[in-house]
């Protein structure tokens, strides 16, 4: 593995991240056409349905250039598709186009894919490299296999703590702990996930709205545990702002409420599991757990949460609850302001994924 190819792959991972929130439940990709070292096309996939990160990388070559791509290298994160779906496989274009070389990162898991784009190529005689920063591929298309492989949506924790671990105070009311910056930067979260889950608890003590109101992009579901379906119409959540999932044990009868509707969910001890396969079932693909601590410990136990952000907050708190405990050490940790993101993730949900 090259320099020039590290750089040519990291310059795909950014691309394909600016997919985030638009594309799923397809993966994120991202493609550059490389000629002698020069960048001559890149693409990534914009949003589901529509062309994807190779078709976009190819028609954004400059006319000057085109006859350049019968002689050039096309690195992609993840394995082109050889699938009619929405659009055509890429391995059609990558052949038509007479592309000689393709470097990618990682595998797509996707049935009907899953080696066989990179199977096609090779019996077409393109030279095809897999694993260029494979890890990296890896973790940034594990949504989308996780989804596929696991038939469920890929799961962020997410919650904030004081300096000294409190997550809440002993009675069940709203504790605000970090800065303005964590505040914009979950609202951004929210824009890249399909859905957002609370407990009923939560969404009584702290009535919050869940929608993207602080960046730019779309509002995910809101997704509200509710077993006895008792919470009350006036909270946020009901609001009609976002489409809002209630899973219960006891559905009401009569009206619904605007952009709200009612699932039936047993709570014993598959309630995640039986939860996270009817949001599969509806093309949820990413699901943020955002509380409150019974909710958060529920998967924790239950070891379904793929990675998880925690905000520690740069003040402390007096006497409360105490934030859950993570099997793992942070992967990674970043300031922002006076507080810092601790980044997990957990290491036995990809295993099974190579």
């Amino acid at each position: 593995m090259n320099r020039l190819d590290q750089l040519f792959m990291r310059r795909c991972f950014d691309l394909a991240r600016l997919g985030a929130g638009r594309t799923s439940p397809n993966p994120m990709v991202g493609a550059v056409l490389v000629h002698d070292g020069r960048v001559i096309g890149e693409g990534y996939h914009q949003a589901y349905g529509q062309s994807h990160a190779e078709v976009n990388a190819v028609n954004s070559v400059l006319p000057a250039d085109e006859h350049l791509v019968p002689y050039s290298t096309l690195y992609v994160s993840l394995e082109p598709c050889d699938i009619q779906g929405n659009t055509p496989p890429c391995t059609r274009l990558i052949l038509e186009k007479k592309i000689p070389r393709v470097i990618l990162s990682y595998i797509d898991h996707t049935p009907g894919v899953d080696g066989a784009g990179i199977s096609r190529l090779r019996e077409a005689g393109v030279e095809v490299t897999v694993g260029v920063l494979g890890q990296e591929g890896k973790n940034l298309s594990l949504p989308r296999n996780i989804f596929i492989r696991k038939g469920r949506p890929y799961i962020i924790l997410k919650f904030a703590q004081a300096k000294n671990g409190v997550f809440a105070p002993v009675e069940n009311r709203q504790l605000w702990l970090s800065n303005v910056y964590s505040k914009r930067l979950t609202h951004k979260w929210r824009s890249e996930v399909d859905a957002i889950l609370v407990g009923a608890n939560t969404a009584l003590a702290d009535n919050p709205k869940l929608t993207n109101r602080y960046y730019f992009g779309k509002s995910p579901y809101r997704v509200v545990l509710d077993r006895d379906c008792s919470l009350p119409r006036p909270l946020s959540i009901f609001d009609g702002q976002a489409r809002t999932l209630v899973f219960t044990e006891n559905i009401p009868a009569g009206p619904k409420g605007i952009n709200t509707s009612f699932h039936a969910l047993s709570f014993d001890n598959r309630m995640a599991e039986n939860l996270l396969k009817s949001l599969a079932s509806q093309g949820i693909s990413t699901l943020m757990v955002e509380g409150g601590i019974k909710t958060l410990q529920h998967f924790i136990l239950a070891g379904l949460w793929d990675e998880a952000r925690v905000l520690v907050a740069g003040q402390y708190s007096g006497e409360g609850r105490m934030a859950p405990a993570l099997p793992a050490s942070p992967e990674k940790s970043y300031s922002l302001g006076s507080d810092e993101l601790l980044f997990f993730r957990n290491p036995l949900q990809a295993l099974n994924l190579n």
